[in-house]
């Protein structure tokens, strides 16, 4: 019987246990030299690094068609042969900063050509590989240096001198003492302190602060050809950055970099921090749609729901009258469809040391690069009998709250092919020894709505990967259990690994008509609760009629008496208040006939009628607390007003002079064209 043919991955694997006992042994060897043998030694040290980039490339360059025969597991045994080889690539690199000359250091050295010569013809695969893996050891550095003093970096600390990084971005120094930087410039780093700022020096012996975040380790094969430009290149460098000086000159762009600056080290340092103790597991992040929620309006409800202005602005794009009838016109959109949230699975649970105050998950339309609607967030239900995983839209009595509701919509009107749905699995916890606050992303999942045909995909159950890390860097394993060596390749062992992955199970629906016509009375783009649909769509028709038949000429931008227009979108970014609003709509809606339940001028007479008699007073009281999200105390509170038949405010108690009342605002009743459009 003929011998198995060996596939090209086999073939790969075979190459790295080989390169790997080379190493082994070099590494050994290395270790008995006198400092005359260190530049012989050196080469060879280079020329396994050599070894090791051209199997990368040849790994990176392989396909699932180029196996024999099936391979089980085919992707997850690449991605282990690509960490193997980073390993040793990091091993080498670490020897060859050891064995480096002090005056190779300081510029390009001939016997560097051949390794030059590779790094121009590697391609881009190859660069975002060495950025991935310089980004990791950054991050492995700052834990093993997080102490409550400086960890410097020289030869008492690492025994190999100073450690060389190139910038990742052009810096411009804020204050006396920090470093202006250019991009891809070559920088020693002196020593690091744990508020993120790295001391370091150019190769014009210039010292200075620099954020972390700007830097990377550099490579023996980058430094040599980085170097090299910027000796061809110095009087370029020289004048680009006095261009970048002046374009910093103004103390507005200034406070906007520092501030951005020092945003991004500390949360990064928060999360090395946690991830340190062993409280979160590898994949945790930072949560980015969490943040954007808290730079404004800009992703809130409140904004999407406002009418959008014409290019002209003279108009609005999705705002009109039906002249028939007198109703809104009905808009259709690229994307107009409901959703129902079922759970999650496996999702790895925090470590000791972390409260967690709420599980939820937050979704919004997204092109893969840019979020494009209001950010909706859903909250979990959690049973601590079943600690990886989450349910939604729990069973209980009376009315569902719209924060626990996993039934949504969704309408986009973005010509993107990778038009999609971005979901990330959230928690926020306040750590037990300090009391801090934060938001993790524990995963995301991005389904998209189009194939490559853009045909729309088919509306069922999809079960969604949650993928670590956040969606703007590359996949990252949500548990270190699943980069183990050995993993089973059989078809049974990859069904049962396959139940262990996490997973977000959610279902796309056909929209009923109904329903169908309400969505197409929102604005084109949208993201919320099925709950509050005919709410909306209510409110819609109020907002037309104030705007295109009771102004006096569509040139007016007067401010407009309404106190509905004025506060409706605060109380939709509130969902215990809309939970108000419902109920008491509710109520008053079963005492309507058939009838006057299509009649859109009976249910816009109710629905000021229900919210002014109810909402709006919640809304502008001073017993209500502040909102505050995953609060309980405060949360108690507010539901205390809200439902407790002896705290509950009406007319009645609001005329009452034990009431108290906030400081009147013309806000509170007036809306303001100009600034709530959008544009």
């Amino acid at each position: 019987m003929p011998p198995k043919r060996r596939g090209p991955l086999q073939n790969v694997q075979r190459e790295t246990d080989d390169i790997k006992r080379r190493v082994d042994d070099f590494v050994q060897q290395a270790g008995k030299l006198s400092a005359s043998d260190r530049t012989d030694t050196l080469e060879r040290c280079r020329e396994l690094q050599r070894t090791v980039e051209g199997t990368m490339k040849n790994l990176k360059k392989l396909t699932k068609a180029d196996e024999p025969a099936p391979v089980g597991n085919y992707d997850q045994s690449k991605r282990e042969e690509e960490r193997r080889l980073m390993t040793l690539q990091e091993r080498l690199q670490s020897l060859a900063l050891e064995l480096q000359p002090q005056d190779e250091m300081d510029g390009p050295s001939s016997s560097h050509a051949e390794q030059e010569s590779e790094e121009e013809d590697s391609d881009d695969e190859d660069e975002s590989l060495e950025e991935e893996d310089a980004e990791e050891e950054v991050h492995d550095d700052d834990d093993a240096g997080s102490g409550d003093e400086d960890t410097d970096i020289g030869p008492s600390a690492t025994g190999q001198g100073s450690v060389s990084y190139v910038a990742l971005s052009v810096f411009t120094g804020e204050e006396e003492g920090d470093l202006s930087i250019q991009k891809g410039e070559v920088l020693n780093v002196l020593s690091k302190r744990k508020d993120g700022w790295w001391l370091a020096q150019n190769s014009k012996g210039q010292k200075g602060l620099v954020p972390k975040t700007f830097l990377k380790v550099c490579l023996i094969s980058q430094m040599d050809s980085q170097q090299e430009s910027e000796r061809d290149n110095d009087d370029e460098g020289e004048s680009e950055e006095e261009h970048e000086s002046e374009n910093h000159d103004t103390k507005s762009s200034k406070t906007s970099n520092w501030n951005t600056v020092r945003k991004a080290v500390t949360e990064i340092d928060a999360t090395d921090v946690l991830a340190a103790m062993g409280a979160i597991p590898p994949g945790f992040r930072p949560s980015t749609l969490s943040r954007y929620l808290e730079e404004g309006t800009s992703y809130r409800a409140s904004h999407f729901i406002q009418p959008k202005l014409s290019q002209s602005q003279l108009s609005f794009k999705d705002l009109h009258l039906d002249p028939d009838t007198g109703k809104v016109h009905g808009r259709p959109s690229r994307v107009s469809l409901t959703l129902t949230i079922w759970s999650c699975r496996m999702i790895p649970p925090p470590g000791v040391g972390l409260q967690v105050l709420s599980r939820h998950v937050r979704l919004c339309a997204f092109n893969g690069t840019q979020v494009l609607s209001n950010i909706h967030t859903v909250r979990a239900t959690y049973n601590s009998k079943s600690p990886k995983t989450w349910s939604f839209s729990p069973r209980m009595t009376g009315t569902l709250p719209c924060l626990l509701d996993g039934d949504c919509f969704l309408r986009c009107d973005s010509e993107s092919p990778d038009l999609g749905i971005l979901f990330e699995l959230g928690v926020t916890y306040i750590r037990n020894s300090t009391g801090e606050r934060g938001d993790l992303s524990c995963g995301w999942a991005f389904l998209k709505l189009f194939d490559e045909s853009g045909a729309p995909i088919a509306l069922r159950t999809q079960e969604l990967t949650i993928h670590g890390g956040t969606p703007f860097e590359r996949d990252t394993d949500m548990d270190a259990t699943s980069t183990k060596r050995g993993n089973p390749t059989g078809v049974l062992q990859q069904m049962l690994l396959s139940r262990k992955q996490p997973k977000l199970l959610v279902k796309l629906k056909s929209v009923n008509t109904r329903n169908r016509e309400l969505l197409n009375l929102l604005p084109d783009t949208i993201v919320g609760s099925l709950s509050t649909l005919l709410l909306l769509a209510i409110y819609r028709q109020i907002l037309a009629d104030a705007l295109l038949l009771d102004r006096v000429t569509m040139q007016s931008a007067d401010l407009i008496c309404s106190s509905i227009l004025a506060s409706f979108p605060d109380v939709l970014d509130q969902p215990d208040l809309m939970d108000a609003f419902r109920k008491s709509w509710t109520e008053s809606e079963s005492n309507l006939r058939r009838s006057d339940k299509r009649d859109i001028n009976v249910l816009k007479q109710m629905f000021v009628s229900v919210y002014m008699g109810s909402v709006f007073l919640l809304l502008y009281s001073a017993e209500m607390p502040a909102p505050c999200w995953a609060d309980e105390e405060v949360e108690s509170r507010r539901a205390r007003l809200i439902y407790s038949p002896s705290q509950k405010v009406t007319v009645e108690t609001m005329l009452s002079s034990q009431y108290t009342h906030q400081a009147f605002d013309i806000t509170q009743v007036t809306y303001d064209l100009i600034s709530s459009a959008q544009r």
